[in-house]
């Protein structure tokens, strides 16, 4: 018998995820790069999703290389270079410093 969650989309495959990470009732969700390999549309749709667990107090450390995602989800924005965090601010300020951004992200 085949496995349901392999015949998902990637898309779905992260909203099943998400949705078996939130049957726990979690106070704290870890998501290591939620939008890695999905359509654009798909994307959005993650960080809908992240914006409105957000909103009801649901605290979340996201691991994510999609800048525009992480700054439009995110309080506080944290980048890592060689395992050592380098930056640290809001999402208005990394979007306002274009020396960090190409430094770090290759903006």
């Amino acid at each position: 018998e085949k496995n349901m969650g392999t015949q998902l989309s990637g898309g779905q495959q992260q909203m099943l995820a998400i949705g078996r990470a939130l049957m726990t009732n979690p106070q704290f969700l870890l998501m290591d790069e939620p939008s890695e390999g999905l359509a654009p549309i798909i994307i959005e749709q993650v960080g809908d999703i992240v914006r409105k667990l957000k909103d009801i107090g649901l605290s979340i450390l996201m691991v994510e290389q999609n800048i525009s995602l992480a700054c439009d989800a995110a309080d506080e924005i944290l980048i890592m270079n060689k395992g050592k965090i380098v930056w640290n601010g809001t999402p208005q300020e990394l979007q306002d410093n274009e020396e960090i951004q190409h430094k770090y992200l290759g903006v």
